[in-house]
């Protein structure tokens, strides 16, 4: 249904994202990925499936690897059992360790693994221990994420009664900077604000978002984005699949103004290693950022936030920290 949505243009990564694809079969993993195959051109691919530990066995493994992924993303968390307690987490250190052994023993070679920072409980000794650790495993890429609580979960009720102890922006901020120094000196490349890779071995399906590349989501809650539109599907199973059922798809879809376009490629690219092109901006979208934010820019180099050089406004180090807050700063208004 959605086979003309990219044109046709080639594609080269193939995402299997959460909930827990790690429970697909065998035989569901080909059929999707046959039908990516019979409805788009797709050369070189990187085909990526995101697992929990506990999901990850030895025959699970070699299936993966048979049927034609090529990159694992892994749910680690923490290498701290109390953290993965206190997270809900089904596995254990043990487990994660195992795990990853286990995908090396079956050929895996592009892992990226997650880790969590900003917990309750998880003081600056603890998360370097974590880092020391997830160093000695040597994964590929490791995507750093402060933790974020979401309304209709059980941390989200327990923070609305007022009982969750939430980390401040400060505390997560000193966190943020471990986790940078750290795995700096282990030669890892942030290339992204919460991403970190072995030089060569950054991700190139999330490295399409932070470039404006066509992207197809296909199931429920998934977007999209062909440079004209986003659209983005209904969260609702059932209803998706009635609508799917139906010869229709289910989302709404938002097309892209001027404003929206030169936003979204301020907040995707300044939180990027390639920084912002100014050159792109004025030539594409007829955008002048140095002359529609000069005293705004200036105030922000002058506390080291951010910098310009050959064409390209990247932030600092310390900019890094206040990401979101200089994007929105640099936003173009409607």
């Amino acid at each position: 249904m959605q086979k003309n949505y990219l044109g046709r243009e080639t594609i080269d990564t193939i995402y299997f994202g959460g909930g827990t694809p790690s429970l697909l079969s065998r035989h569901q993993l080909q059929d999707l990925l046959d039908t990516v195959n019979k409805n788009f051109i797709a050369n070189n691919l990187e085909v990526t499936l995101e697992a929990n530990p506990d999901d990850l066995s030895k025959e699970n493994l070699a299936m993966l690897k048979a049927v034609g992924i090529n990159r694992l993303s892994i749910g680690i968390q923490s290498f701290d059992d109390g953290i993965l307690k206190f997270l809900n987490r089904a596995h254990s250190s043990h487990e994660a360790l195992l795990c990853l052994e286990r995908a090396r023993h079956a050929g895996f070679d592009n892992i990226s693994i997650d880790l969590i920072y900003a917990i309750p409980g998880q003081d600056n000794d603890l998360l370097k221990k974590n880092i020391e650790k997830a160093i000695a495993i040597s994964p590929e890429h490791i995507s750093a994420y402060s933790l974020t609580i979401e309304e209709k979960t059980v941390f989200g009720k327990q923070r609305k009664k007022g009982i969750f102890p939430m980390e401040t922006e400060e505390a997560a901020a000193a966190q943020m900077e471990i986790l940078m120094d750290e795995l700096g000196n282990a030669g890892f490349d942030q290339y992204e604000i919460s991403n970190f890779c072995r030089p060569g071995f950054y991700s190139r399906h999330n490295s399409s978002y932070w470039h404006q590349k066509k992207y197809l989501g296909i199931g429920p809650s998934a977007h999209s984005y062909n440079e004209l539109s986003r659209q983005a599907n209904i969260s609702n199973n059932p209803l998706y699949i009635k609508s799917i059922t139906q010869g229709k798809i289910p989302c709404q879809v938002e097309v892209l103004t001027r404003a929206n376009k030169i936003n979204e490629y301020l907040f995707t690219t300044l939180r990027t290693t390639w920084g912002c092109n100014l050159n792109y901006l004025l030539t594409q979208l007829d955008y002048d950022v140095l002359k529609e934010n000069q005293l705004t820019l200036n105030t922000l180099a002058k506390h080291e936030l951010v910098m310009v050089e050959n064409d390209t406004l990247r932030l600092t180090q310390k900019g890094k920290l206040l990401a979101d807050k200089i994007a929105s700063d640099l936003f173009i208004k409607e």
